[in-house]
Order: C-alpha cells, then sequence, then structure tokens
C-alpha cells in the first residue's frame, strides 16, 4: 500500500497568536502590519507567530526600519502552505502569490512588493542558504542511528535517496562548493552499500551534468520506494511533523531554531516529491534486515508493470508468475535403457559387483515441493540418441560414484586448531587447482575449461583466443587440403590430421577483446568437446571447430560489445548478453536469433541456462536480475536487492538456487521458486567476477578482482561473522585492513593469490575445484 506523508507542521503544533502581537504591530511598519492581516486572515498562524517572534527578537529596530525582502520572504516561503496540498507552497510562483493577495483585495503594494523579487518559493529559498540541507541531513542521520536496533535495518535506506537529491540539488543550483563539502561529510557512511552510485554522483559538478545525466534525471523524475513496517512508518512521519521524538538520548535535538525548520522543509520536500512508501502490515521483527533492500529503489522501471496503481514490487510480480518447473530434465525411457545395459556390461567386464548399485544415480529421487518438466515442455531436440548421449549419461553415473562429498557443516562446530579440526577440513573444503596465465600484456577477460577437463581456453583483449591441453597432448588440426570422400573410417580420419601439433593453439577471427567462452556441452565429462563459441567486443559471436580449430559461423545480431556468451546443458541452444540491453537465444542450425529478451534497463551482462534448459538467467548493470522463460521470451521472476552493476551468476545444480555477484562486493543467493532472497554474503573487497557450486549445491565458490578464492556455506544461516582468531580463515586469509571486517559467518575459508584476479572458477561433477586468472605483475614504477 501507499501512504502520503502528511504536511510538516511545527514542533510546537499549531496555537493562537500569543496576547503581545498587537502591541507589536503598533511598532512595526505599515507593510508589516499589512502581511501579518494577510497571515491571520489566510489561516496561516504558524507564519505569523515566527513573524511576530522575529519581529519581537529584533530582525526590526526600534528606528522602525522594516525587515529585509529576502528575509520577508524567507520566512514566509517555509511556513505558507497550501491548505488542498500539504507540503506546497503557497508562494512558489508569483503568480499564485498575486492570485491570492488579489483575492483578498490587499493593497497594490504588497503585490508589487512580491512582484518586484520574481518567482520565489520554498525551492528557490531553501537553494539560497546550503547549510539548511546539511543541518536537515543531519538531524535525520543522528535520528536514525539513534533509534532502536529493530527500527534501523528499515529507516536506513531513506538517507540513500535524500542524500542523493540534496546533492543534486546543490549541484544544479550552483553551489559547487556546498555539495562537495556535502558530499564529503555524509557520502562515507552510505559508501558500503551505495559504492558505485555515490562515485557516479560525485563526477556532477556543474547544472549541465545534471540535466544531461541519465541517472540524474532518473532520480528526479521517479519515484524512489522506501518499503518499511506501519509502526515504522509512524515513527518516521511522527519525528518528521513533529520534530523530536524517536531519537535515542543524544542522538540529535530535532529541528530547532530557523534553520532546523528550513532543514526540515527541505527533507519534507524530498520525502512529498519524490519517494513513495511501501508499507507492509508485517512488524519490524519478522522481516529479514537485509530484505529491506530488495524492495527499495527506482522500482518504477525495473518490475513488470502488473496493475497500474500498484506500488512497484518484485515479490508480488513474481507471485503473479506463478509456480516454476525447477526439477531435473527428463531423459527418454529408450536412453535411459541403453545406459543402464552398459552399466550393467561393463560391471561385468570389470568384474566390480557394486556397480550394480550405481543405477540408481540415473533415477535420482524427486525433491519435495519442486515441480519437474515433462518431455512436452522441453525445447526441441532430436528425436533419436546418438552414442555420445549414451556415454554422457554413463559418465554422469560414475562422476556421482566418485565423487567427494562436501560438508561445509563439519567445519562449524569444530576448533580448527584441533586435530578434529583438519579432518573437518578435509570433509568440508574442496581441493583447489589454480592456472595462472603470466605475460598477458593487455588483459585476458575470461578464461574457461572443457567440462571433460581435457582443455583450457582463454579470450585475450588482444582479439585472439588461445587454447591449452590440460594433459599435455598434442592438439592437432585436419589439413585444409582433405575431400570428405576420402573419410571412411576413424583410421582415414587420422591420416587427414596434421603431421605436427602442440599443447597450445591459437585461433583468430575476431576484430575486437573477446569477452567469454564456452565449450560445447554434448560429451560432458565423457568425450572432449568438439566446439567453442566466443563473445566480442566487435557485436559477434563466432563458433569454432576443434576438430579443424577453424572458425564456422559468425552469429550477427547484437549491435553492440557481446559480454557474455553460455551453451544450454543439452548443446544445440544458446545465449549471448550484450551492450544493447538484451539477451539473445540462438542455435547452431541457424545464424540469426530464435528470442529475444528485452527488459533490462542497461547492458545484459551475464547469462546462465537452469540446468533443465526451460529457464535463463540474466545479470544486468541495472543491478537486477531476471529470469526468463526460454521458449516463451517472458520474464517470469525480477531479483531486486543488489547495489551495484552484476557480473556473475551461477545456478545450482539441483535447479533451486541463484547465486549473483558483482561491483558491490556482495553474493546474494536467491530462491527461484519464490523469487526472495535467502540471504546476502559479504567478505569480498573487490568486484566478484565468477560463482560456481558444488556438484550436491551445498558449497559456493567464488573468485573476484581481490585477488582471492572464497568458499561459502549455502546451507548457513549467514548474518554477521564472528571474530575469527584460529581455524581457516587464519591461516589463509589474505590482506585485511582494520575496517574489512564485513565477512558473514557463512565464509568458509578464504584461498589468497600473489596477484592474480580469479576470472574463472569451476568445480567438475567429482566437486574438485578449478580457478583460473591472469597475473598482474608489480608497478616496476
Amino acid at each position: 500500500m501507499s501512504a502520503a506523508t502528511p504536511a510538516a507542521s511545527s514542533s510546537g503544533g499549531v496555537s493562537p497568536v500569543n496576547a503581545s502581537a498587537p502591541d507589536v504591530t503598533q511598532n512595526v511598519s505599515s507593510i508589516d502590519r499589512l502581511v501579518l492581516e494577510y497571515l491571520r486572515s489566510r489561516g496561516h498562524k504558524d507564519a505569523e507567530k515566527a513573524l511576530n517572534e522575529s519581529l519581537e527578537s529584533g530582525s526590526v529596530d526600534e528606528s522602525g526600519k522594516t525587515v529585509s525582502t529576502e528575509d520577508l520572504i524567507k520566512t514566509l516561503a517555509v511556513y505558507a502552505q497550501k491548505p488542498s496540498r500539504p507540503g506546497d507552497n503557497v508562494l512558489k510562483e508569483s503568480a499564485n502569490v498575486l492570485q491570492e493577495l488579489t483575492a483578498m483585495g490587499n493593497p497594490l503594494s504588497i503585490q508589487n512588493l512580491i512582484a518586484s523579487l520574481g518567482t520565489v518559493g520554498a525551492e528557490e529559498i531553501l537553494s539560497v542558504d546550503p547549510t539548511d540541507k546539511e543541518e536537515g541531513f543531519r538531524e535525520l542521520e543522528a535520528w536514525v542511528e539513534g533509534s532502536l536496533d529493530m527500527y534501523k535495518p528499515e529507516f536506513r535506506p531513506i538517507l540513500f535517496p535524500i542524500f542523493c537529491h540534496f546533492h543534486l540539488d546543490l549541484v544544479q543550483r550552483g553551489f559547487k562548493e556546498a555539495a562537495l563539502r556535502f558530499y564529503a561529510t555524509y557520502s562515507p557512511s552510505l559508501a558500503p552499500m551505495h559504492h558505485a552510485t555515490l562515485h557516479h554522483l560525485s563526477t556532477l559538478l556543474l547544472p549541465s551534468h545534471v540535466q544531461n545525466d541519465d541517472d540524474a534525471q532518473r532520480f528526479k523524475n521517479e519515484k524512489y520506494v522506501i518499503r518499511m513496517s506501519r509502526s515504522g512508518f509512524s515513527l518516521l512521519v511522527g519525528w518528521l511533523t513533529e520534530g523530536v521524538g524517536g531519537e535515542a538520548s543524544g542522538a540529535g535535538d530535532g529541528f530547532s531554531g530557523e534553520k532546523g525548520k528550513r532543514g526540515r522543509a527541505a527533507i519534507m520536500r524530498v520525502v512529498n516529491n519524490h519517494l513513495r512508501f511501501d508499507v507492509t502490515s508485517a512488524s519490524a521483527t519478522a522481516v529479514s534486515p537485509n530484505a529491506w533492500e530488495e524492495s527499495t529503489g527506482l522500482l518504477s522501471q525495473l518490475i513488470p508493470q502488473t496493475s497500474a496503481s500498484a506500488i512497484p514490487n518484485p515479490h508480488a510480480f513474481n507471485t503473479s508468475k506463478g509456480e516454476l518447473k525447477l526439477g531435473p530434465a527428463p531423459i527418454s525411457e529408450e536412453l535411459r535403457a541403453e545406459t543402464e545395459r552398459v552399466i550393467r556390461e561393463q560391471s561385468v567386464l570389470d568384474r566390480d559387483p557394486n556397480a550394480q548399485y550405481d543405477l540408481q544415480y540415473l533415477r535420482p529421487p524427486a525433491i519435495q515441493g519442486v515441480v519437474s518438466p515433462t518431455e512436452s515442455d522441453m525445447l526441441p531436440y532430436p528425436q533419436s540418441f546418438k552414442t555420445v548421449d549414451v556415454q554422457r549419461e554413463v559418465e554422469k553415473v560414475r562422476d556421482a560414484r566418485k565423487r567427494i562429498r562436501l560438508e561445509p557443516s563439519a567445519l562449524s562446530s569444530v576448533d580448527m586448531n584441533s586435530v578434529q579440526g583438519g579432518a573437518a577440513r578435509a570433509r568440508g573444503l574442496p581441493s583447489i587447482c589454480a592456472y595462472t596465465l603470466h605475460d598477458v600484456g593487455e588483459g585476458a577477460p575470461c578464461c574457461t575449461f572443457s567440462p571433460d577437463l581435457t582443455l583450457m581456453a582463454a579470450g585475450f583483449s588482444e582479439s585472439y583466443i588461445r587454447l591449452w591441453s590440460l594433459k599435455n597432448e598434442k592438439l592437432k588440426g585436419l589439413r585444409n587440403d582433405f575431400s570428405l570422400s576420402s573419410v571412411k573410417d576413424s583410421g582415414s580420419l587420422s591420416k587427414i590430421q596434421q603431421k605436427e601439433g602442440n599443447t597450445t593453439r591459437k585461433l583468430v577471427g575476431h576484430s575486437g577483446p573477446v569477452y567469454s567462452l564456452s565449450f560445447d556441452p554434448l560429451g560432458g565429462s565423457a568425450s572432449p568437446p568438439r566446439y567453442l563459441l566466443s563473445a566480442s567486443a566487435d557485436a559477434t559471436t563466432r563458433l569454432w571447430s576443434l576438430d579443424t580449430m577453424t572458425n564456422v559461423v559468425a552469429f550477427r545480431g547484437h549491435q553492440n560489445p557481446v559480454w557474455d556468451v553460455q551453451w544450454s546443458p543439452m548443446g544445440i541452444y544458446f545465449a549471448t548478453a550484450s551492450r544493447d540491453r538484451t539477451a539473445r537465444l540462438w542455435s547452431t542450425d541457424r545464424t540469426s536469433c530464435l528470442r529475444i529478451y528485452a527488459g533490462h534497463l542497461s547492458d545484459v551482462d551475464c547469462v546462465r541456462f537452469h540446468p533443465n534448459s526451460l529457464y535463463l538467467a540474466t545479470g544486468s548493470s541495472d543491478w537486477t536480475a531476471r529470469l526468463w522463460d526460454v521458449q516463451r521470451g517472458a520474464c517470469v521472476r525480477v531479483f531486486i536487492g543488489h547495489q551495484g552493476s552484476l557480473s556473475t551468476l551461477a545456478i545450482s545444480p539441483d535447479g533451486r538456487y541463484l547465486a549473483s555477484a558483482g561491483e558491490d562486493l556482495a553474493i546474494n543467493l536467491w530462491d527461484l521458486g519464490s523469487g526472495r532472497r535467502i540471504k546476502k554474503m559479504t567478505g569480498h573487497t573487490a568486484s566478484v567476477y565468477s560463482l560456481s557450486f558444488s556438484a550436491e549445491s551445498s558449497m559456493l565458490v567464488s573468485g573476484g578482482a581481490d585477488w582471492t578464492v572464497r568458499c561459502w556455506d549455502v546451507r548457513g544461516a549467514g548474518g554477521p561473522g564472528k571474530s575469527r582468531e584460529s581455524g581457516v580463515a587464519e591461516s589463509t586469509i589474505s590482506r585485511t585492513t582494520d575496517d574489512e571486517n564485513n565477512e558473514t559467518s557463512d565464509l568458509l575459508a578464504t584461498f589468497p593469490t600473489k596477484r592474480t584476479p580469479i576470472t574463472n572458477v569451476h568445480f567438475t561433477p567429482r566437486n574438485l575445484c578449478l580457478v583460473a586468472g591472469n597475473f598482474l605483475a608489480p608497478d616496476s614504477r
């Protein structure tokens, strides 16, 4: 629901003018007397009282000199409000003032006085003295920080939009020095949550900057939604209208004095004109502290509207889209039967009596509450299966049998310095193998590993791709002079391969930096991939044959750089993300896209397929993630809660969770079914570049620009972390400073590198973790 904020009133409430007023009017000039009569006749008792107090205190001297026009208008503009629209000023425009005075039949001298001052209103008057904004924000911040702990999480989000509007107003009115002072004083407390936006605001120094900046105009033209409990909203309204109350002892003095009252008017102007409150019936303690962020921000364009009058709410939108089918993709009975036959035959040949129990992995138990898709729900695939499909399914069973079972919960209940601590680390943490690129030059924006772990590929800023064999085997392509008629069997195929090879190959074809790579998943961990996809700044996506080591197809359709590309879990289809604010679905048998997923307000930076291929997740620079129905092209979930651009996504193998991370240094874990955030994990000190779930979906590994790999407990409760005096964090923690105590309790371990930003982390089906990045040489200077 939406609640309009009532008009501001003076801290003392409405009261009759004191008895000394007539005596005062006898000693003042005729103009002041006429103004007092006007205020009394229009019922503006607060303004009349304030003017009387100013006359008594000496703003008019004994010789009968009048107050200055500037002081007069300041006094009137702050207090004279429209009875029909609380919070809107009667003196906002000169024309309105003249109309009001004419209706009262007042002398022309008053009309000429006001008309000569031009357009004068609350907004202009508040800008004349920029310290009013500083005073108002100082009192607001003191009230928020002095409130009860149960209300702080829902009160703190209101500080950010008011700070932004105050800063933008100061810049737009030409108060550059005041804006810089205001920014330097109050931005540090907001920086942990809003670093990206605050940095952008700091670059706006001239009125023309504000007028031409998209983000600034969004703040000016859109309502910033604030979610609050009913009791919290009542406290806020009470404090704003009365100027006191709600704060702890010594936490703010309320809006006292002339400057304080103008500061309150400045806050009220932002609250009335630029904020929109979503008041929930839930109590303040019933909502998770981090959950208030999910429905806060400039949401009007981020969420597809289900009702024209409703407040933009991601939960309402997600609920309206109904239930999702998040279970595993079905496999045909013919393929299942053939896989079981092959497993039985191999168990006889290997004389392994336990192999018969492997068949259980072909029919995993259904997860309670999760709906599985049927074959009719799936994307179109070839009807008949091939040998590679059987090999892939057989290898899945083997991987499940030989998988290392990670138990992150084992680390939370033991002393890491004890004998049991070593055993707990072995059970709870994965083995991590790091690949580091040296002498990269201009950089390698991306790295990736093949599903069978035989190949590693890296894309470079110099527009080429390099492949490495992780088994130290020669990478040989086919000769260019062979004919298809000469290929009859595997023996003849080996004859047309190149005579010589190397453990690394270079693929050249793009005309811009290569930003993303993806290996063909069709063979799974059973056989090497045959194809590689690459996305580049040249706005193309290219398909490379790993048999011939050549470019096969260039897919064109995006009009801007393509930031990410990923195969669907079963091959054939793939998705791309671009700067043109769209994601697109393609298939290898067509050069034009099949679907366009449009709705993000900025670059689509990353894409990930759901394990069953029915859904596609996208992350964007508009700070949101979305889940799309692949076939219908419709958005079915919106995830709001980040405070910066998203750079990476990961969907758990069981299909239930989405992890997202980016420039706000936080990793959010979402429940795909409800669209709600489960928890927020913090600990990284720079942007997060890559995420990967373990095979059981119990652990998440992240890599980022802070040169670390971090392991997180997915099923842990999270929350503020405890000081770690020993154990995993102590033995593996990287460079930290005194202000980096933002680690949540679900951070299991931190593995530092020397100077290598981790651009890719990858969990194998057997829970070995591979990571890669390019080494940053120290500055020679």
